[in-house]
């Protein structure tokens, strides 16, 4: 797999591809912005090499998440979609973040939300959610 790392105080911005099945993972507008979140209060409190390393790691685990459907945790279907979309949300801990996620069409992650774990998780990932199907964010993503 390949990671491409472009830090800047103005975007982070990451390309992942596992070269042996093309399993990738692309990010739902909630969850970029959550990353961008991660990366600027990282950046701002710990500094740019805790930032770089976090995020990396992050990028590393969600490879992992690629790579590796046995360590995938369902979500609950009444906590993990709205009750018109039939597929299955899943959720993996990376250190101090819940990532959120289901599996595409064409069988990429789609990387829905990253909350912190101090955070009411099921409240906001109801609000990522909502912000999510409102705008039909992905086409992938089937309803009904």
């Amino acid at each position: 797999m390949t990671v491409r790392f472009q830090p800047s105080l103005q975007r982070t911005s990451f390309v992942a591809i596992n070269a042996a099945d093309m399993t990738t993972y692309r990010f739902f507008p909630t969850a970029d912005a959550a990353q961008d979140a991660i990366w600027h209060q990282t950046l701002e409190k710990w500094g740019e090499a805790k930032a770089i390393a976090y995020i990396t790691g992050l990028h590393a685990h969600l490879q992992r998440l690629c790579a590796n459907k046995t360590i995938w945790r369902k979500l609950p279907q009444a906590l993990a979609v709205p009750v018109d979309v039939k597929r299955d949300a899943y959720f993996s801990l990376y250190e101090r973040h819940y990532i959120f996620f289901r599996e595409l069409q064409d069988g990429d992650l789609g990387i829905i939300s990253i909350l912190h774990e101090r955070m009411d998780l099921p409240v906001r990932l109801m609000n990522d959610l909502d912000m999510l199907f409102r705008k039909t964010a992905d086409p992938d993503e089937e309803r009904g």
